[in-house]
């Protein structure tokens, strides 16, 4: 497995921007994802990326204001968050698994970071 670790997380206004991190340490040549969950509702996938970052994944929610990005030089993965909406509003977690690109089957799991986004 790989052992995550995400930070970046915070409290800003509607409208603004937050960069997560996740640093990873383990097993090489894996996809990583972030997913998040809002209080009441199960978790659900936000994006994904491939070993060589060429390939990514969105969902239609963040499509356009979220960008997924890696650095294998640093072992790090970095989710770049503009225009947040209230709804945005969940902890935000950090996913890593063997093998292609993928929107769910990850096994491996940050401690997850919370963001906020106030009206």
């Amino acid at each position: 497995q790989v052992h995550l670790v995400e930070s970046g997380g915070g409290l800003v206004q509607a409208g603004g921007s937050l960069r997560l991190s996740c640093a990873a340490s383990g097993r090489t040549f894996y996809a990583m994802g972030w997913f998040r969950q809002a209080p009441g509702k199960e978790r659900e996938f936000v994006a994904a990326i491939n070993w060589g970052g060429a390939l990514t994944y969105y969902a239609d929610s963040v499509r356009g204001r979220f960008t997924i990005s890696r650095d294998n030089a640093k072992n790090t993965a970095h989710l770049q968050m503009n225009s947040l909406k209230p709804e945005d509003t969940a902890v935000y977690y950090c996913a890593a698994r063997t093998g292609p690109i993928s929107r769910d089957e990850y096994d491996s799991w940050g401690q997850g970071t919370q963001v906020t986004v106030s009206s």
